[in-house]
């Protein structure tokens, strides 16, 4: 049973370095973010108003960031559900394992950034919302 709720899935703010000439920030693993890096990846070409995610993951945790536009994550434990937008590149949402994440709303031509603590592994994921729920609870 995993006892992570929404309220666990916190806000990071990333320190923005840069001018009128433009910006950097830069993500370091256990440093600005509370996890080793294993793999990147992200979402683009999504047309907007549309969804992506709804799964849940058992061990892998999950940095998101709005690289370029901006989506809503409707994050769910099985109990209580939050959503969280994400709309700067220098602020990410740190999903725990065992919770239930969507991306919703994905305004025009944005980019999903995904920063992640494990390899890709299927047997990782609960893609069936009414088995996370049985394990879950």
């Amino acid at each position: 049973m995993n006892k992570e709720t929404v309220f666990d899935c916190n806000l990071l703010y990333f320190k923005q370095i840069g001018d009128r000439n433009g910006h950097i920030t830069s993500i370091n693993s256990n440093s600005e973010i509370p996890f080793a890096i294993k793999r990147i990846f992200y979402l683009y070409d999504i047309p907007g108003g549309e969804s992506r995610g709804a799964h849940a993951h058992k061990e892998c945790h999950q940095l998101l960031v709005a690289a370029s536009g901006s989506f809503e994550v409707l994050l769910d434990d099985g109990k209580t559900k939050r959503q969280v937008l994400l709309n700067r590149p220098d602020i990410g949402l740190h999903i725990l394992p065992g919770i239930w994440a969507s991306e919703i709303n994905f305004s025009s031509g944005s980019i999903s950034l995904v920063l992640a603590s494990h390899d890709f592994n299927e047997g990782d994921y609960f893609r069936n919302y009414e088995k996370y729920k049985e394990w879950k609870l």
